[in-house]
């Protein structure tokens, strides 16, 4: 969404990389993670399940609606000029080498090097015979009696298959009519194991099967009489994408449930087969489910990566995961059990997972518990299936505490969590507000009304990451404790609106979509562009998971031009071409990817030598713009603001191990320098570093620094000049 006043030099279809193949360059840093030897082993496994995971969500939705596009023949460009028909061709050019790279690296590589450990996978047909005299009875007695095999003739219509199964297809002759071939469908029920443990007497041994190997090697016992000419696997993809009218919707509710049902009705969007499978079948296949070879991948066993997580779980590997990692507490609160007299003190900002998630979850179950704290306010966009948070919701509910709970019930993948949750909160008593029409509710907030002596008080939590206990375990988020009025006044305003219906008339220092953000990024930019161009230092330093939004591309590309220097931290999708001559010289882009998931959102503007820095839930993409409510929130404590200045983004910035640099192209240098390296930084261990120094000086193992002081305490920050790194 281009604004009227900006520079249209800078918007040029040739400026901008497809947000498709940046995607799939991503997933291709996260597959150099899985390729990099000197990860621990099941670590690398681990990053290789993660690929195939990014894929089938890639299939689900944004293949899903360039297909939709096609046949609908509605044409939808984006910045990048690329039309659906040639994205469909270049998505095809670029995902089959890719996944060809899978399995290469499970071939000759993981698999090879987990059997050196005594893990692995074996073909039926190469088994000993006590061993298939144990496949064959496990077989009938635990696996054919759940097997239905569903022939395919004029009286019996393709089944409906459900999304990202495992299906076997048969091809069958009568030995009566042995000129006339049938098909028939054998699904592989989710309830059984894909991965068939096979029995050892040596405990350390791990030996498996696939159990679509195995019901391919009895696949007679299911056609008796007849004569089987071909089996394979296959597996299908689906349009997940759910489609909801809000405005006619008379319960929106309903209407999701109405609509989760569908999931697994949807088109199918992508075709996997068992690479060995017979060209006639494979055309079969691709007629009955309406594909061409576009959406066809011919691949070995396993068609998913994922059915190979159980490996990953398997315990007494300890030496082949990364060193164990216990976050610490926050030094504010690890020697004061009151939450709220540290706030009423101090900010506090929370980084993730190095420090606690305990001290959120702290925060709500004492509200729920203090007589003083009158009402509870949150928004919860995705949470645990057994989540504290909405325990302790539901809890403040029944001691009689106001809880309001905006439940975004189209959170994606997580809509049947939340209408469960939901539910319960109702039944609570708390008042559930299923987000709101037309828009996702996004941002992360938390208010607490509590009665203090001195009044009424507001108490607050904004992050960067969801309200999720088990995701803030590997997600790296950051989450601010704070009673600050310039921002409670102001979270308090902001649910009224959401919860009342009431107008949005601007609020002063929290930036909020999809109302005012995008104007106001567009301004701060803008600000840099004067200064550069009066001759004073300028600056923009942002981190995010994606930056996909042309205007603020367009906005940065202008700011480069000007004399701004620009470094973008950027997780994911990147349409931001750097390195273009006189168009993005200053702009430097690099992308993070390591154990931790890179999911914080920080965005600091030099502001003539008064930086400004806020946080908040909004990546730069049209959607956190437009189409939710986010919050960005600014960082008003000055122990803080220091903080984020002189330690977490120089990390960033000086990561020389884990750091991706985005070239012109499109395509990315990988790190060159091994973990072990003199000079190696990486900032995810460096945060390590610094949180078991902080776990040894709450313990009294250390003795603070003037650097550990408690933020209270903290002098007036001076900023270090954050080094700009050429690429």
């Amino acid at each position: 969404m281009a604004n009227p006043t900006q520079d249209k030099r800078f918007f040029h279809p040739e400026y901008f990389i497809n947000r498709e193949l940046s995607w799939i360059e991503f997933n291709r840093r996260v597959l150099a993670e899985a390729q990099d030897r000197s990860q621990p082993l099941m670590e690398r496994l681990r990053f290789l399940i993660i690929t195939s995971s990014n894929f089938d969500e890639f299939f689900e939705v944004r293949v899903a609606g360039i297909k939709q596009q096609i046949d609908s023949n509605v044409e939808i460009t984006e910045a990048d000029g690329i039309t659906a028909k040639e994205l469909s061709v270049a998505i095809e050019r670029a995902v089959k080498p890719f996944v060809k790279e899978q399995h290469t690296l499970w071939e000759k590589e993981l698999h090879p090097a987990l059997q050196a450990h005594g893990i692995s996978i074996h073909a039926v047909q190469d088994l000993s015979q006590k061993d298939m005299l144990w496949a064959e009875r496990y077989f009938m007695r635990d696996v054919f009696p759940v097997l239905t095999p569903l022939i395919i003739d004029a009286s019996h219509p393709v089944p409906q298959l459900i999304n990202k199964s495992h299906n076997l297809i048969v091809q069958l002759k009568n030995p009566q009519q042995v000129s006339q071939k049938y098909f028939a469908f054998v699904p592989i029920p989710r309830l059984l194991p894909f991965l068939i443990p096979l029995p050892s007497k040596n405990k350390k041994e791990y030996r498996y099967i696939y159990i679509t190997d195995l019901v391919q090697t009895y696949i007679d016992k299911l056609f008796p009489g007849m004569i089987i000419t071909g089996v394979y696997t296959f597996r299908i993809t689906r349009n997940t994408e759910l489609y909801i009218d809000e405005e006619e919707a008379d319960n929106l509710l309903e209407a999701v449930e109405e609509e989760l049902q569908k999931r697994n009705r949807g088109n199918v969007i992508r075709l996997e087969i068992e690479e060995n499978c017979s060209p006639g079948i494979v055309q079969f296949l691709q007629k009955t489910f309406n594909l061409t070879s576009l959406y066809t991948y011919l691949v070995p066993q396993p068609l998913s990566f994922m059915v190979l997580n159980p490996i990953v779980q398997l315990e007494g590997f300890g030496a082949l995961h990364d060193r164990s990692f216990k976050p610490t507490l926050s030094l504010s609160f690890a020697f004061q059990k009151d939450i709220f007299s540290v706030i009423d003190r101090q900010d506090v900002l929370l980084h993730h997972p190095y420090e606690s998630f305990q001290h959120v979850i702290d925060f709500l179950e004492r509200a729920a518990d203090d007589p003083s704290v009158l009402a509870i306010k949150m928004t919860l966009y995705r949470t645990s299936g057994d989540s504290p948070i909405v325990q302790a919701l539901i809890r403040a509910a029944e001691n009689g505490k106001q809880v309001t709970v905006l439940i975004e019930i189209k959170a994606r993948y997580d809509e049947a969590n939340n209408i469960n949750w939901a539910k319960r909160l109702e039944e609570a008593g708390a008042h559930v507000i299923y987000g709101v029409v037309g828009l996702k509710v996004h941002a992360k907030l938390i208010l607490i009304v509590r009665q203090t002596a001195q009044g009424i008080k507001y108490y607050a939590h904004l992050s960067t990451g969801n309200y999720h206990p088990n995701t803030a375990r590997f997600y790296s988020d950051l989450g601010l404790f704070t009673a600050h009025p310039k921002i409670t006044d102001e979270v308090a305003k902001l649910f009224n609106i959401l919860s009342g219906g009431g107008f949005y008339r601007g609020i002063e220092h929290i930036m909020t979509a999809p109302f005012d953000m995008q104007p106001r990024l567009l301004a701060l930019i803008q600000r840099e562009v004067q200064s550069a161009r009066l001759g004073r230092p300028a600056r923009i330093i942002a981190k995010m998971n994606s930056l996909v939004d042309a205007s603020l591309i367009s906005a940065l590309y202008e700011a480069s031009s000007a004399g701004v220097e620009i470094d973008l931290i950027v997780r994911g999708i990147c349409c931001l071409r750097p390195g273009i001559p006189n168009v993005s010289e200053r702009i430097r882009v690099i992308s993070i990817i390591g154990r931790f998931l890179e999911h914080s959102r920080i965005y600091y503007f030099e502001n003539q030598g008064q930086p400004l820095i806020y946080l908040g839930s909004a990546d730069w993409m049209p959607r956190n713009l437009y189409r939710r409510i986010e919050v960005l929130f600014p960082i008003l404590d000055p122990a803080i603001h220091m903080r984020i200045t002189n330690e977490i983004l120089p990390a960033y910035l000086s990561d020389n191990v884990k750091a991706h640099h985005l070239r012109s192209d499109g395509t990315y240098i990988h790190p060159t320098l091994p973990p072990d390296a003199t000079g190696a930084k990486a900032a995810q261990r460096t945060f390590r570093s610094l949180a078991r120094r902080q776990a040894a000086i709450i313990k009294g193992q250390l003795q603070p620094t003037d650097e550990d002081i408690s933020q209270e305490d903290q002098p007036s920050p001076h900023r270090k000049i954050i080094p700009i790194k050429k690429n």
